[in-house]
């Protein structure tokens, strides 16, 4: 029989998200109310394998007031990384290689000297597979999905998705008014990883000329062709939103490279796809990276509503006596999915999706068809 639950923590890991303060604020309200203590671990679960980094604790009380007024805030207040997969965990030889150790009893044992009874660990695919690894070495977890690009499988959203889209839309809007005035081709690169949800939805919104992602291998032939067709339309201006992950028939990623325990960093497609363009057609283009501006500022509502939706069912389903699983969004309600199927597969865009209807219905170019 387990435990009664007297002690929690909390962890983020991955990429930050606009929403992350609204789960800890959510998850920490909801397990006060039932008796429990609430600690954050600082970075990850750096404030458990390196606390002689934080002269303050790499634990972090979280209480009422700690909590209090964070909901507005971006980013999180306990901190995050990418780095430090304690199933992976990269250790440096004495001859200057790396090699990967699972120090997974290691942390299990902190958790048990630290009193923890339970971790929320709020993240994407990896931090999810590291929550799903705990899981089945006995320490009960339960995952909160995280990620801006929307690619997490067997749930219908993940909070900060619709901040960064709405940002991106706000940003592509704005560069409208700069390409009308110079008659350029912008380029606008946007965040997504391997998946085009952002990029798609921000280009439609925004009315963009022409999009690519991942999903669609494209050539630049067409999307050339549409710029010109503009130009004799009168129309002397174009806007192409490309996702980082986009890529050529028959190319690869573009990858600005790979530190150790990190994932590979993409980027680069955007200036790549500008230059093209500009020798295709002859006008002048233009890059716009929004990069990392996509994952910073005030989340919007929907954002900090799911993450408090989700951060109360992490601490609900606790109470209830379950663990192992991913809170998931099956609107109108959140349901619990086994976090052994969450990471099976990434959720990409689907091409007969009602978004990508509307967009091939309004003439959009994807790089795959020359426009008509």
């Amino acid at each position: 029989m387990k435990q009664p639950i007297r002690r929690i923590a909390l962890s983020t890991g991955g990429g930050d998200a606009p929403g992350l303060n609204a789960v800890i604020r959510s998850a920490t309200l909801a397990a006060i109310n039932r008796g429990w203590d609430v600690v954050g671990i600082r970075d990850g679960f750096n404030g458990l394998f390196l606390p002689e980094l934080y002269p303050e604790g790499g634990l972090i009380q979280l209480t009422r007031e700690r909590v209090r007024g964070i909901v507005h805030q971006g980013g999180t207040i306990i901190g995050t990384t990418n780095r430090g997969n304690p199933t992976a965990y990269p250790v440096q030889q004495p001859d200057g290689s790396w090699v990967e150790v699972d120090r997974t009893p290691e942390l299990l044992a902190l958790f048990e000297q630290q009193g923890i009874d339970a971790l929320i660990t709020i993240g994407g695919d990896g931090s999810l597979t590291i929550g799903n690894h705990l899981s089945e070495a006995g320490l009960r977890v339960i995952g909160v999905p995280k990620t801006i690009d929307n690619d997490l499988e067997h749930t219908d959203a993940t909070f900060g998705f619709d901040t960064a889209v709405s940002f991106a839309t706000e940003c592509i809007d704005r560069l409208f008014a700069t390409a009308t005035s110079h008659g350029r081709v912008i380029v606008v690169e946007v965040m997504g990883r391997y998946a085009g949800w952002i990029a798609l939805n921000a280009g439609v919104a925004s009315g963009a000329h022409a999009i690519l992602i991942p999903e669609i291998p494209y050539e630049l032939e067409p999307v050339a062709a549409t710029i010109r067709q503009r130009e004799q339309r009168g129309s002397k201006f174009s806007i192409v939103v490309v996702a980082e992950g986009a890529r050529r028939v028959g190319g690869s990623v573009s990858v600005l490279g790979k530190a150790v325990g990190q994932a590979e960093r993409l980027g680069g497609v955007g200036e790549k796809v500008a230059t093209e363009l500009e020798l295709l057609t002859g006008k002048e283009a233009r890059t716009v990276v929004l990069g990392h501006l996509l994952r910073g500022g005030t989340p919007t509502a929907v954002d900090r509503l799911l993450g408090l939706r989700f951060g109360a069912a992490a601490v609900r389903a606790l109470d209830e006596g379950v663990d192992g699983i991913m809170v998931a969004l099956h609107s109108p309600t959140v349901k619990y999915v086994p976090l052994s199927e969450v990471t099976s597969r990434q959720k990409t865009v689907p091409l007969d999706c009602d978004t990508m209807l509307t967009a091939r219905d309004m003439a959009i170019n994807f790089g795959d068809a020359m426009p008509t």
